[in-house]
């Protein structure tokens, strides 16, 4: 068994309290998913946002999402101009027996531009 780094993002379309609940579940679902994980192999996950959102708490909306005894913080993204807005990103710290090269990395909505390089 290995700590392994797990990323993910995903886009939302306004600032609106729904948006990030649903899109910030849809992403750590997806996470676990594409990963065969279950929130007792998470240790941590730390959720930031771009300035942009100010109507949740990404850490909130995973909590609602069924992460319910795991270490959570929410952050602010810097605010870099011209950077793609309305994202919030996911780094989830977890145990799994995956390799490095084996972990799958979440981009999804319109933040699947952000990692071109990686399979949708």
């Amino acid at each position: 068994m290995a700590v392994r780094a797990v990323r993910g993002a995903t886009q939302i379309d306004a600032d609106e309290r729904e948006q990030v609940l649903e899109a910030t579940a849809e992403l750590v679902d997806e996470v676990l998913k594409r990963n065969g994980l279950v929130p007792d192999d998470l240790i941590s996950v730390v959720l930031t946002a771009t300035p942009d959102i100010k109507c949740e708490f990404p850490a909130y909306a995973a909590r609602m999402a069924g992460l319910a005894d795991v270490p959570l913080l929410s952050a602010t993204e810097i605010d870099v101009t011209g950077a793609m807005p309305r994202v919030i990103r996911l780094l989830a710290h977890v145990e799994t027996d995956l390799t490095r090269a084996e972990i799958k990395h979440a981009y999804l909505r319109g933040a699947a531009a952000l990692r071109t390089d990686l399979p949708h």
